[in-house]
């Protein structure tokens, strides 16, 4: 293999001008700095062609990821090395790393997150989340209830179709605060028809805070609610969070304690 031999000031212009041109801005940037590597520690060029080459690449990785993220609304995820799954009967921690590989998504499955508020199920949605950004996934994370409002307005100003797409289309959609209220005629309506659409084509990732027992209070009617249940159940992983403490602590709290 032939190495590196010094570049002239004038192809190094030559060389960085021609990378901008092409849009290899990160070869452009960090040329002069993986030249002089290059020369003193003898490179060859085949390895210098794969280092410049790696390192555009990495760099256009990292910034389609960071716009995924950016996209998903999925917003601050914390880490889940800090998460404690002592206090969380039954829900490992290998649990939740087999769900970030992402294959439920591969599998057009879903996951449901049940339990009362303040055991970390948002949270848990969010690391799986951020993980199926990474892997290449078109992610949207939403609320529910806001979710359903949009569709229900697009109604009249004839961007229904739009709309639908907008939830239908991401490989992994997750509904955040599923029946924190009860679904009335129209957004059951508009629930029933975008889980049948992406039944078997995307996957649903919803936390709620109201078990199997109670689901067919949000709905009109106990036929609507086992239509919509139905779909989202089938092939579904469904995550329970138990536990008597809240991961929602007060900074600071000052007078009496309250009569109960």
């Amino acid at each position: 293999m032939k190495s590196v031999k010094t570049v002239t000031t004038t192809s190094l212009q030559d060389i960085t001008a021609m990378a901008g041109a092409l849009n290899l801005k990160e070869i452009s940037l960090q040329l002069p700095e993986i030249l002089d590597r290059a020369q003193q520690q003898n490179i060859s060029y085949t390895q210098l062609i794969c280092e410049m080459l790696k390192k555009e690449l990495d760099a256009r990785l990292e910034k389609r990821v960071i716009r995924s993220i950016k996209r998903s609304k999925v917003g601050i995820v914390e880490d889940l090395d800090s998460f404690d799954f002592s206090i969380r009967p039954q829900l490992h921690p290998h649990i939740i790393k087999e769900l970030c590989e992402c294959r439920f998504i591969e599998e057009k499955r879903n996951i449901l997150c049940l339990g009362k508020p303040g055991l970390g199920k948002t949270r848990i949605a969010k690391t799986i989340a951020r993980s199926a950004c990474l892997a290449g996934h078109s992610v949207l994370f939403v609320n529910t209830a806001k979710m359903l409002e949009d569709i229900h307005g697009s109604t009249a100003d004839g961007t229904y179709s739009r709309a639908m797409q907008r939830y239908t289309k991401p490989s992994l959609l997750i509904c955040d605060e599923f029946g924190y209220e009860p679904f009335d005629k129209n957004a059951n309506k508009h629930l029933f028809r975008l889980v049948s659409i992406r039944h078997k084509t995307g996957s649903i990732m919803l936390t709620s805070n109201t078990g199997f027992s109670r689901w067919k209070e949000l709905f009109p009617s106990e036929a609507s609610a086992a239509a919509t249940v139905d779909r989202l159940v089938d092939g579904a992983t469904i995550l329970r969070f138990t536990g008597a403490s809240s991961f929602r602590k007060a900074d600071k709290v000052y007078g009496a304690k309250l009569e109960e």
